[in-house]
């Protein structure tokens, strides 16, 4: 399951007594099709030509790198997306501190030198905008946006927290209770949460991507304010950090209004700590069993150790993945649990990373049915799909529905910005927001089943078995 938590779930998590609903892994990041989209036909044989985005770059003296995109045909109005995007995230939290990262996103919208507690909240919201921000492995990203009016005092309201802000315990103890309540919420609470919070540590051998980015309550409530104050000062500096602004704005003001705001940010003379531990290849299968209470049918899941994000199969992994478990016709659901009825729901996952990734494929078990025949059930549609015919119009519809989000999201000043913020962090290169669209339409059939016996079927596996009992 992606580890990607945002500060307004856990907002709304405070004092819930329940989660609205749960999500599968393969699901958990779907955006809402509107209805005409969703009958937008893009055939297999057809490629989509897009002219490239004409993206500015240029980088501060002090490090910031700056992307912009001026008046995108968004059809927004007269809007803009301000994002700052910081290159830390999950695997960067300090030994014995899971969790920081995260915790820290919620530290950001509380007072600076200038900015009472949640006046950020005042120079968004009240102006008609919106603002929210997420912890994934690796990166924090801030995502604005406001009409276009606003743009000069939301670059100094960025600059302003990243400069000055002003770490207290009070503000401190109660951001982390907001972060252990989503904990308790979205992964103890819930009758799977701990399964799929459980399967980076055991898809991952030694790369710090084995703790999950929300932490554990152990780890949190054993931070302290200098932890945090420390972590600011390591990670959010100017030249760990990217600005992306999207929208209606004058380019010639906007690159004033960046010098005058970021260029006087002092960037530390310490060098910025990076992870380099490399994952080793799993040298053999091995099965756990984890048990926790308020199960109310067992589950299988199987995780492989996967590629990195950048890796040439990656894209060809996204596809395998829609094949297997996007929507209730894909391969998954409906075979598992419409045509059989041997699971109550299935998913296949491929969560690719900067330095490594994860596979997985679970099945909640339907009354009565073995895990055994369960995890057969999975590794045989798995090898079906690998070894067996895909139809034109299977292919067509799961490619037709990946360009369709894709394209989706180049019409908001918000998606460019965000897929501009992705191609940078992940693969340093702002074009990759274009590159992933061609790359997406260049998956052939040879190339998912090429991809499946590779890093699924011929890999090591760890098997997890999920009761009910009492937790380890």
């Amino acid at each position: 399951m992606p580890d990607v938590f945002n500060r307004r779930q856990g907002l709304a998590l405070l004092g819930a007594a329940s989660l609205a609903g749960w999500s599968s892994p393969a699901n958990a990041q779907a955006r809402p099709h509107s209805a005409s989209a969703a009958s937008t036909s893009i055939r297999a044989d057809s490629a989509i030509a897009l002219a490239p985005l004409a993206w500015r770059q240029r980088r501060l003296a002090n490090g910031l790198q700056v992307v912009s995109l001026p008046n995108a045909d968004a059809g927004q109005g007269a809007s803009v997306s301000v994002q700052v995007w910081y290159r830390v995230g999950g695997k960067d939290d300090p030994a014995g501190r899971s969790g920081i990262a995260h915790l820290f996103e919620h530290m950001m919208f509380k007072r600076t030198r200038n900015m009472p507690n949640e006046m950020f909240d005042r120079l968004t919201e009240d102006v008609g905008g919106q603002n929210n921000a997420f912890t994934a492995e690796d990166m924090t990203a801030y995502q604005s946006e406001v009409p276009s009016n606003h743009l000069e005092r939301l670059l100094w309201a960025e600059a302003e927290r990243l400069a000055h802000l002003q770490v207290d315990q009070a503000n401190f103890d109660s951001e982390r209770k907001v972060v252990i309540e989503e904990l308790r919420q979205r992964v103890l609470a819930d009758p799977y949460g701990r399964l799929f919070n459980a399967l980076p540590k055991l898809a991952f051998e030694r790369h710090p991507y084995q703790r999950p980015v929300i932490g554990s309550e152990v780890d949190l409530n054993a931070a302290t304010l200098d932890d945090v104050r420390r972590f600011h000062a390591t990670y959010y500096r100017p030249d760990n950090a990217l600005l992306i602004v999207v929208g209606d704005f004058d380019p010639a003001q906007l690159d004033g209004w960046v010098d005058r705001y970021f260029g006087p940010l002092a960037t530390p003379a310490q060098d910025i700590p990076r992870v380099s531990t490399a994952e080793p290849a799993r040298a053999q299968h091995s099965r756990v069993t984890l048990k926790a209470p308020s199960v109310p049918l067992p589950a299988v899941a199987l995780v492989w150790k996967g590629p990195a994000v950048s890796h040439p199969d990656a894209p060809a992994l996204e596809v395998a993945s829609a094949l297997l478990s996007a929507g209730d016709s894909s391969r998954l659901n409906a075979t598992l649990v419409y045509d059989t009825q041997a699971a109550q729901a299935a998913g296949f996952s491929a969560e690719l990373y900067a330095d490594a990734g994860m596979l997985a494929a679970y099945a909640i078990a339907a009354s009565g049915q073995p895990l055994r025949k369960l995890e057969a059930a999975l590794l045989a549609q798995i090898a079906r799909l690998a070894q067996g015919p895909i139809g034109w119009a299977e292919m067509d519809k799961v490619r037709t529905q990946m360009l369709t989000g894709a394209l989706l999201s180049r019409q908001t000043p918000q998606g460019l910005a965000d897929a501009a913020g992705r191609a940078v962090l992940l693969h340093g290169d702002v074009r990759e927001a274009d590159l992933r669209i061609a790359r997406l339409q260049a998956v052939q059939v040879a190339d998912v089943q090429r991809v499946l016996n590779r890093h699924v079927l011929q890999a090591r596996r760890v098997t997890i078995d999920y009761l009910q009992g009492a937790a380890a």
